[in-house]
């Protein structure tokens, strides 16, 4: 008849892998059927209940006592697994062995004063504590333990920010720094692209494939999957692109994140945006608008990432700054784009363009219902105007073929003081009229003019729609536009996103400045160098790497008394 026998030891910890090796040797053993081995959380009781190894001692065990349960085909297989357990638990692991233990970080701080980065994967409960212990001591965390609370995360991450230090996690599974990988981490070479992933499998993903097309790796910053949350506020995320950019060794930065909050992720791009370098952005579930924006560079999924990244570290592009925009030509508070269309279609384009650099654009047939002109005839804000829909044509001449009403309209804008940047289409082909550029392009100059007299710079872009073989012949009309001092283009993309560009320069929502204190950039540049506290098998790992490691055999404090530990930990703050 089977048998359940159990074990409850308190005031003793072991990391998670110890505990999962000592499970299966116990289930190896001949006559057992199975073994439980795991801390008295209660998740780990309701757990142990589902499989059927629970007795009244399980229930009454605390999450301090480490549990021990196997069932056997009878009492005697039970009885005797039982007793093997502390042979199990002292077998040599091998890898990591050091002549001597330390018992805290500080003390593996007095071995290895070197290291820089402490990895911290204990029981959650714990890891927080541990993770202010390394900080206090100067040093990087990554944080692989989960089960950390939202409000610890933000805390620790603060705290960080504020020391110039980089809190990778909690729950961050994998980062590449300087060749070494820690945590889960795939061998790849050195190279010249640089990752920060809010997506553990997702930067090993990317980065492997950068290693299969043959680029190269520089860093991988993990920041933990939560990082990229409205409430978390993308701290780390934030600061691996600050980081990155500094990094004269990456050429080309891949950003790589779990579904993050919308607005987070506007700003974590507007600060992508003043990287100074190539930027691929896989956002998973977030919509593609353009497939590029100035420095950005939109991939469609993980290895169109890194294909992108890889095609992009080996033919750097040459980059556009806001600087190259001139934006010392236009006076203070000039800084509203307006455009006035004759071609719904182009409208609809430019507000789909226009929505990727701005925060809002109105129009009179707008793609957003929710910005829509209340009065068609007065401007307000960015805004686009279709004068080709119903409300403008009733009793008058459609726009390509009556410039009137445009010219009138143009004026009034180049009137506004706070106008910066307007927008024109000429459309020509047969039915429209028979030389638009004749009449839009002394409108032009007339309307800079105007803006010249009050003191201000007025940028009117024009794109023209048309072929060498339509009557009005396109090249006479660029010209004509070009004349009366426009910026023209014949592709309406081009177009929108140079306007867009100028826009967001002068828009004072434009954002992306980095207020955190950076991080040293010497934390990239040194050799690895860690100390370890919780699965020992990360510092095998590393150890395998060649890296300096000191593993800690670490102990809770006051023995896991929570109580206790708060008084301690406030003592250390004093």
């Amino acid at each position: 008849m089977t048998a359940i026998k159990v074990e409850i030891r308190s005031g003793v910890y072991y990391d998670s892998a110890v505990l999962m090796q000592l499970q299966r040797s116990l289930a190896s053993l001949p006559g057992i059927e199975d073994a439980g081995v795991v801390m008295g959380t209660e998740s780990n009781k309701e757990l142990l209940a589902h499989i059927d190894l629970t007795t009244p001692e399980v229930e009454k065990a605390q999450p301090n006592d480490l549990v021990i349960v196997v069932r056997g085909v009878d009492e005697k297989a039970a009885a005797e697994a039982l007793g093997k357990v502390d042979e199990l638990l002292t077998r040599k692991k091998g890898g990591a062995e050091q002549a001597y233990r330390p018992r805290s970080v500080e003390g593996a701080n007095d071995m290895l004063p070197e290291a820089s980065w402490v990895l911290v994967s204990v029981a959650g409960r714990y890891a927080a504590g541990v993770a202010r212990e390394a900080m206090r001591l100067g040093k990087h965390v990554f944080l692989f333990s989960d089960n950390v609370s939202v409000e610890e995360e933000i805390a620790l991450k603060q705290e960080a920010a504020e020391k110039g230090l980089l809190v990778m996690g909690p729950d961050c599974g994998t980062a590449l720094i300087g060749g070494y990988g820690l945590g889960f981490a795939n061998k790849v070479r050195r190279g010249n692209i640089g990752v920060v992933a809010a997506a553990g499998t997702g930067l090993q993903h990317v980065t492997s494939r950068i290693h299969q097309l043959g680029g190269g790796i520089t860093h991988g910053i993990g920041t933990g999957g939560r990082d990229l949350s409205e409430k978390v506020g993308a701290v780390t995320f934030r600061q691996g692109i600050e980081l990155l950019s500094r990094d004269p060794e990456t050429k080309v930065i891949v950003l790589v994140s779990k579904p993050p909050s919308p607005k987070v992720a506007e700003e974590v791009l507007k600060l992508a945006r003043k990287a100074g370098k190539p930027v691929v952005v896989n956002f998973i579930a977030r919509p593609l608008s353009l497939p590029q924006m100035d420095n950005l560079y939109f991939a469609r999924g993980l290895d169109h990432a890194a294909e992108l990244a890889v095609e992009l570290s080996r033919n750097l592009p040459a980059l556009e700054t806001d600087a190259d925009l001139g934006l010392e030509r236009f006076a203070a508070g000039q800084k509203y784009l307006r455009g006035l269309f004759s071609g719904g279609t182009l409208a609809y384009e430019a507000q789909h363009i226009l929505a990727s650099y701005l925060p809002r654009v109105y129009a009179n047939a707008p793609i957003n219902k929710e910005l829509k002109l209340p009065n068609s005839y007065v401007s307000q804000e960015h805004c686009i105007v279709d004068l080709g829909e119903d409300e403008f044509t009733q009793g008058r001449l459609h726009p390509m073929m009556d410039n009137e009403l445009r010219i009138r309209r143009l004026m009034e804008e180049a009137a506004d003081p706070s106008v910066a940047i307007i927008l024109l289409d000429v459309v020509i082909g047969y039915g429209s009229h028979p030389d638009p550029a004749s009449e839009l392009g002394p409108a032009v100059a007339r309307a800079k003019a105007l803006a010249k007299e009050a003191g201000r710079y007025l940028e009117v872009i024009a794109v023209v729609c048309g072929t060498d073989e339509d009557p009005q012949k396109l090249d006479a009309q660029v010209q004509q536009m070009k004349d009366g001092g426009a910026w023209v283009s014949t592709s309406n993309e081009e177009a929108m996103r140079y306007a867009g560009r100028l826009a967001r320069a002068l828009s004072q929502e434009a954002g992306g400045e980095f207020t955190m204190k950076p991080v040293d950039l010497t934390t990239l540049q040194r050799p690895l160098a860690a100390i370890n506290v919780g699965l020992e098998s990360f510092a095998e790992n590393l150890a395998a790497q060649g890296a300096p490691v000191v593993h800690v055999d670490w102990r809770p404090p006051a023995g896991g008394n929570e109580r206790l530990m708060s008084i301690l930990e406030r003592m250390k703050q004093r």
